[in-house]
């Protein structure tokens, strides 16, 4: 295979995957060696550059993918007739910011975090693709963990959870383990007295 068409290989299988794709997985599915697959995703985001592409690469934790640049958003919605996407509301993006800088949490956490009921408002997150399960903790009732998602990433332009502001202060805020062992201890000092 020359140059130009292991670069044709690794682009079809971006854009076909459609989801982030780590270059080990691309190298394996090319069968390109991980070296010269990574240079070959370089050489591509080097080629939508210089040509001014409406495409782009995108890093999203350890993978790549290809996607649309942001500038040409108003125009592929109006392509696709799609309809504007209601902003987030304010529980929403408590919730997002919960989640994000605590995760994998369960809803118990982020209704204790904020006060009231947020059931609803993860399960539209879920339904949004901004967050989805992360597994079940070791706790009485096996809760669901939840994490954010890619989606999450891509809607926010960052290309990791690394990349999030740092929180103004964290003194006096609870972690995931002192509340699930408060938690415990409610559940528990409930039985004693019942």
């Amino acid at each position: 295979m020359n140059l130009n068409e292991s670069m044709a290989v690794v682009e079809a299988i971006m854009f076909a995957h459609g989801d982030p794709i780590t270059p080990e997985k691309l190298a394996e599915a090319s069968g390109i060696d991980l070296e010269t697959t990574i240079k070959l995703i370089d050489q591509l985001e080097r080629r939508y550059n210089v040509q001014e592409s409406g495409l782009r690469i995108i890093r999203l934790n350890d993978g790549f993918q290809i996607s649309t640049r942001p500038e040409y958003s108003g125009y592929i919605k109006s392509a696709l007739e799609t309809r504007r996407q209601q902003p987030l509301s304010q529980a929403a993006m408590e919730t997002l910011s919960i989640i994000a800088y605590n995760q994998p949490v369960t809803k118990s956490f982020v209704e204790q975090v904020r006060g009231i009921d947020s059931s609803s408002v993860v399960n539209t997150l879920v339904e949004r693709d901004l967050l989805e399960e992360a597994g079940r903790l070791d706790l009485p009732g096996r809760p669901v963990a939840y994490r954010t998602t890619d989606t999450f990433l891509r809607c926010f332009g960052i290309s990791s959870l690394r990349e999030l502001p740092p929180l103004p202060n964290q003194e006096g805020q609870l972690d995931f383990d002192e509340l699930a062992e408060l938690e415990l201890e409610k559940k528990q000092t409930e039985e004693t007295e019942a």
